[in-house]
């Protein structure tokens, strides 16, 4: 049996598309391994956003070819798009794979078994026939509806390496959802790159929620992150549906409005504002994340006040924070006053404090609460999983098992960077 490794950067798309691509390694007899372990096959499916991707991507390049020399070495995803001709250069890489051919990785390496060696530019370019997820890394079930960008932000090079805007079928969609229920699904999260843009015929982004939401099964679905400008009136009219969860990844970037000029963001301070009070009037306890870019071209002190301001303000409940990266092509790469990298580290520092701080209060509200757990691990007494809210805990119980839900009673938090709910099972 041939031994297949994966390692995954970036976002949840990334995610959905490295379980698509290893179920069906494991449907045709690969075993699957841990990235550290010798594999006859490694895939690597990169990100671009930062620099810090880019180097954690070549890291992980010269550690599969320090594992195993001889393996079949394959790089996809957003660096193989942009850099793919310093990659296909490398002598350790055997297979480069552009995003819109990544959904035939394991046709590639089959092929190069049967000693049929071709370009990856020759196998399918289908965007959406990455099939199921039943057997990837995670116990949430990913369904991808949309991919590629036309918002053009001023920082980010995802439409030069995903492209422009495409919508998947909502038949395609609901078929989908459908069979990863049936096949033992309990949480179905939709990913894309801008899935608030969804448009395919007459059918909106909340169309498609809503006749998943009206599917027969027991799960329950979550929006793996969505865009200000793609937030509508009849979104927020489902959001207290029974299975829908209280969790929304919606992207902030800067808490000022001078800045969010710069970055072409499609949305202002005031309108961001109204959304989450919009979405917290529906539910109190809410769980709203969001990333912060710091440090983008002519950032101020005023500026980056304002952002931590915002963030102790709408009480976020997890902040993703990364100091701004040049990326070639951008219009924000041409922009002056770039800010000093040791700023960028100062500031980074102050704000990851404050969102520390808004994280553990937001979570410690759960205390002598009950959360529906879904169950990632177990060894049967104990077990550890995300709530509704998208919270992890951990807890005692009895004959638990992977991939089901418990009711579970909240006593205590931990006190880490990354605080998790302690409970007990409700019986």
């Amino acid at each position: 049996m041939k031994k297949v490794a994966f390692k995954t950067l970036g976002c949840r798309l990334n995610q959905y598309e490295t379980d698509a691509i290893a179920s069906q390694f494991q449907d045709n007899g690969f075993k699957l391994v841990p990235f550290d372990k010798e594999a006859d096959v490694y895939v690597i499916n990169s990100c671009t956003v930062t620099h810090q991707s880019d180097h954690k991507s070549r890291n992980f390049i010269s550690q599969a070819n320090r594992k195993n020399p001889d393996s079949v070495l394959v790089v996809t995803g957003c660096m193989a798009n942009n850099a793919k001709t310093e990659l296909e250069g490398r002598n350790e890489i055997n297979y480069v794979v552009e995003n819109d051919h990544k959904s035939s990785v394991y046709s590639l390496v089959e092929a190069h078994y049967n000693g049929e060696i071709f370009h990856p530019s020759k196998i399918n370019s289908d965007l959406f026939s990455y099939g199921s997820t039943d057997k990837g890394f995670h116990t949430r079930s990913m369904v991808k509806i949309q991919d590629g960008c036309d918002n053009f932000c001023t920082f980010c090079i995802i439409p030069s390496v995903r492209g422009r805007a495409v919508s998947r079928p909502i038949q395609d969609i609901l078929d989908n959802v459908k069979n990863v229920v049936k096949n033992g699904a309990k949480e179905v999260v939709l990913t894309g790159v801008n899935i608030g843009r969804y448009e395919y015929e007459s059918y909106k982004f909340d169309d498609v929620v809503e006749q998943i939401l009206d599917l027969e099964g027991d799960f329950r679905l979550r929006i793996s992150s969505i865009e200000p400008d793609g937030f509508g009136n009849k979104f927020l009219g489902l959001l207290n549906h029974p299975k829908m969860t209280p969790h929304l990844h919606l992207c902030l970037q800067s808490g000022s409005d001078p800045i969010l000029l710069k970055m072409r963001r499609m949305y202002n301070i005031k309108r961001f504002k109204e959304i989450v009070n919009k979405v917290r009037s529906v539910r109190a306890d809410f769980n709203i994340t969001t990333d912060i870019i710091i440090g983008f071209p002519d950032e101020s002190d005023q500026d980056f006040e304002s952002t931590c301001n915002i963030i102790k303000d709408l009480q976020f409940g997890h902040v993703h924070a990364f100091k701004y990266s040049i990326r070639k092509g951008t219009r924000a790469e041409r922009m002056p006053a770039q800010v000093d990298e040791r700023i960028k580290t100062q500031r980074s520092e102050v704000l990851r404090e404050i969102a520390d701080d808004v994280k553990f209060q937001y979570r410690k509200q759960f205390i002598g609460k009950e959360q529906i757990v879904l169950v990632e691990k177990t060894d049967g007494k104990n077990a550890k999983g995300y709530g509704e809210h998208y919270v992890p805990v951990v807890f005692e119980g009895c004959e638990l098992k992977r991939n089901h839900f418990y009711k579970v009673k909240i006593k205590e938090i931990t006190k880490d960077t990354d605080p998790v709910l302690i409970g007990e099972q409700v019986k």
